[in-house]
């Protein structure tokens, strides 16, 4: 039987990794172009330049427009190749990390993702996330080959906002669940292959260390120090769940979290924690025991992760739930790696039955 198991080329987390960022990428060519958001540049660029310092390499710097569209990919891609780079030196969050990958892509040279927080798994997988330029998702784009390197700087990300690590662990959540999900049903992963064992167990390791370590790397977080449950979040955040989710299977929590966004006010809120509550959703939908359900629970409320509206700050309509799960299940979705037909109907009710546990479950904390 084929299987397959699809990672970057290197995958390098330490402290102080941003200061050798040119001794990992000279490889690729002498010109690079370091995308990132303004706020970002800020915090890392004198990082950056220290690296390439008194070398021949040379840098030069595109600011990120904050949204992975299509229009987005094909201006840096212009600015690629108008600036004659041999590299795109993604530096960022999710949407900075899948922009630079499909940019580099279409352009024909290497790939290399430095996140600057860990809040979704992002960084690792050759798939890239595209929305419209108003952000509401519009289709997945799968890339022929995965990053050359991924970067983490554990000083860097330590000193994150804590709610994006607590994002990270909301998407990282749902790895194993629904790769659970994708081998009951048989389906094919990203690569458009039967999974790995190994990926299953990555995935499986991913959700215990969320679980055992994910409360205390938040409250570290929250105190702007690195531990070892920090460090250890960083990795399953990033690497665990991604080759978890790209070599295992997307199912029914991503699905959610991409129907959710059709509804605008929830805009606002971090991909990972609408991932949280469509893990939620998607155990709803599998009729799970509520023993599984009350793990989930107890987590999500134990860092932070919303298990109700209430907690995403917006009750929307009946409609608006309806036309969520109308996009949860629409045309290449992953709710087709579910184990069972779903309707938009069923999502519907996993979303109202869900809200409503989270609910009830909060009232009597």
């Amino acid at each position: 039987m084929s299987r397959l198991i699809q990672s970057p080329g290197k995958y390098i987390q330490a402290a102080g990794a941003m200061a050798h960022l040119q001794e990992y990428t000279k490889e690729f060519g002498r010109k690079f172009m370091v995308l990132a958001t303004d706020s970002g540049l800020g915090r890392v660029k004198d990082k950056i330049d220290g690296s390439f310092s008194g070398t021949e390499s040379e840098v030069v710097y595109e600011v990120f427009n904050r949204e992975c569209s299509q229009g987005e990919i094909d201006r840096v891609v212009k600015s690629v190749k108008d600036q004659g780079c041999d590299c795109i030196i993604a530096v960022g969050g999710g949407k900075t990390a899948d922009t630079g990958k499909a940019a580099a892509y279409y352009a024909g040279i290497a790939a290399v993702v430095v996140p600057t927080i860990a809040s979704t798994d992002a960084p690792c997988s050759a798939l890239s996330v595209v929305y419209t330029d108003d952000g509401v998702f519009d289709h997945y784009l799968v890339l022929p080959s995965n990053p050359n390197i991924v970067v983490m700087d554990e000083d860097v990300i330590a000193q994150s906002p804590v709610r994006l690590l607590v994002s990270g662990m909301g998407d990282a959540l749902a790895t194993f669940i629904e790769a659970k999900a994708a081998r009951k049903s048989g389906a094919l992963n990203m690569g458009g292959f039967p999974p790995a064992n190994a990926a299953y167990e990555l995935a499986h390791l991913c959700y215990n260390t969320i679980i055992s370590e994910g409360y205390k790397a938040m409250i570290a977080s929250r105190n702007k120090v690195k531990t070892k449950a920090v460090a250890d979040i960083i990795e399953a955040n990033t690497y665990l769940s991604g080759i978890g989710f790209e070599s295992g299977c997307l199912a029914a929590a991503h699905a959610i979290h991409d129907g959710l966004t059709v509804i605008h006010e929830f805009h606002n809120m971090q991909h990972g924690e609408k991932v949280a509550f469509g893990t939620l959703t998607e155990l709803v939908l599998e009729d799970a025991p509520m023993d599984e359900i009350e793990e989930i629970l107890d987590f999500c409320t134990s860092v932070g992760l919303p298990v109700c509206f209430a907690d995403m700050g917006y009750e929307p309509s009946r409609e608006q739930i309806m036309a969520a799960a109308v996009g949860a299940c629409g045309e290449g979705e992953t709710m087709c790696n579910e184990p069972m037909e779903v309707t938009p109907e069923d999502v519907y009710a996993a979303f109202i039955t869900a809200d409503a546990i989270g609910t009830a479950y909060k009232e009597t904390m």
